[in-house]
């Protein structure tokens, strides 16, 4: 196959396509326009689903290497009361391996492996129907000609408007995260708490889920419903202004909960966007997407799952039939269409319940998804 291909975005969709393109004796360009895969900080874990993340792990061929990093036991989820009660502990069993835990930067190191990324390759746009192919222009003002460019480059794609005028737009509920370190030796009695998965507290309106990564490291997630604008009168930068919002805004919930954010070392503001439930494009030859740059939708789990699964299917479309690369893309993203489209009302819908005046929606949530 002599086609040239790039993909925009090294997270999990960008190399997972080239990893199982790879894997089929065929290449891509990994076009990231970090400087190094240690530029900023990973993010959190993962839960890779046995059918969705696992099964594209499984066609890079990387599914025993997945199996060896991650953390069954990181499953275990506990849901808390305000007042600190707990109401649901439920742990997995030693050999239920359905959604188990990986650190994004372990996932990331898992498939970069024999890849060549280009790091330090800004892309601010893609021009399809070039005589000669796909122009992607960089932002040192370079250009290069691909036969199919995959956007796979997140919620605010440089690669989207080449097929899509549609952006996204606010749920009406912001994330505020932070995070603690060395909390088994730092903060005993609060990874006693949280216990070897997570601990969500849901309240009126507001939630927080603390959640367990390797090495002792935790990420603690607030969520609550506000105005795109909440926070004017607030330097987010001032990490005591923000923890002081944070506290009195959860004022009455119980000290130990509470305790997450005043042990919080720096704050992360992530007002939660996401694409229309049924976001589809008319068919642009040459330019493609995967994950949040084709269906972002609330970050409940499904995300990083069905990016990677959409990576390995696409590239596998390709191996398969490499002669006709339109074709190839065209069969893919029907399909593609078709699962994000169920997956987005479901994530839509579960947003709705978790962050939702009535925390009684939140614990239903739980015990449909993981009955006692």
């Amino acid at each position: 196959m002599r086609h040239r291909i790039a993909v925009v975005g090294g997270g999990p969709a960008g190399l997972t396509f080239a990893r199982v393109l790879h894997r089929h004796g065929h290449s891509a360009a990994v076009l990231e326009g970090d400087p190094g895969p240690a530029a900023r900080p990973p993010g959190g874990t993962l839960d890779l689903h046995e059918g969705l993340g696992q099964l594209a792990l499984d066609k890079a061929g990387l599914l025993a290497e997945f199996e060896a990093l991650s953390r069954p036991e990181g499953q275990a989820m506990r849901i808390l009361d305000t007042d600190g009660t707990v109401l649901r502990d439920w742990r997995p069993r030693p050999d239920d391996r359905a959604n188990p835990e990986i650190d994004r930067g372990q996932l990331r190191d898992l498939l970069l492996g024999p890849l060549d990324v280009q790091w330090g390759r800004s892309v601010t746009r893609v021009v399809p129907g070039a005589r000669d192919g796909v122009q992607v222009h960089f932002a040192d003002g370079r250009r290069e000609t691909y036969d199919l460019v995959v956007g796979a480059d997140g919620a605010w794609s440089r690669v989207r408007p080449a097929v899509s005028s549609v952006t996204p737009h606010y749920t009406g509920v912001t994330s505020i995260e932070t995070f603690l370190d060395d909390v088994d030796t730092r903060h005993p009695d609060l990874a006693r708490l949280i216990g070897d998965g997570s601990a969500a507290v849901y309240g009126v309106n507001r939630s927080l889920v603390a959640q367990r990564n390797s090495g002792g490291h935790v990420k603690v997630y607030t969520k609550f419903r506000a105005p795109l604008d909440w926070h004017t009168d607030l330097d987010l930068a001032d990490v005591e202004a923000v923890r002081s919002r944070l506290l009195a805004l959860f004022d009455g919930w119980a000290a130990p909960v509470l305790d997450l954010l005043r042990h919080g070392t720096a704050f992360v503001h992530r007002p939660l966007h996401v694409l229309p439930v049924s976001h589809t494009w008319t068919q642009v030859p040459g330019v493609t997407l995967l994950g949040d740059a084709a269906h972002l939708m609330p970050p409940l789990g499904a995300g990083a799952n069905l990016a990677m699964l959409e990576g390995a299917e696409l590239a596998e479309s390709i191996a398969t039939d490499p002669e006709d690369l339109d074709e190839a893309v065209r069969a893919f993203e029907e399909q593609m269409w078709a699962r994000a489209g169920r997956w987005a009302k479901i994530t839509t819908a579960g947003l709705e319940r978790l962050v939702s005046p009535d925390p009684a929606e939140a614990l239903a949530v739980f015990d449909q998804v993981q009955p006692s």
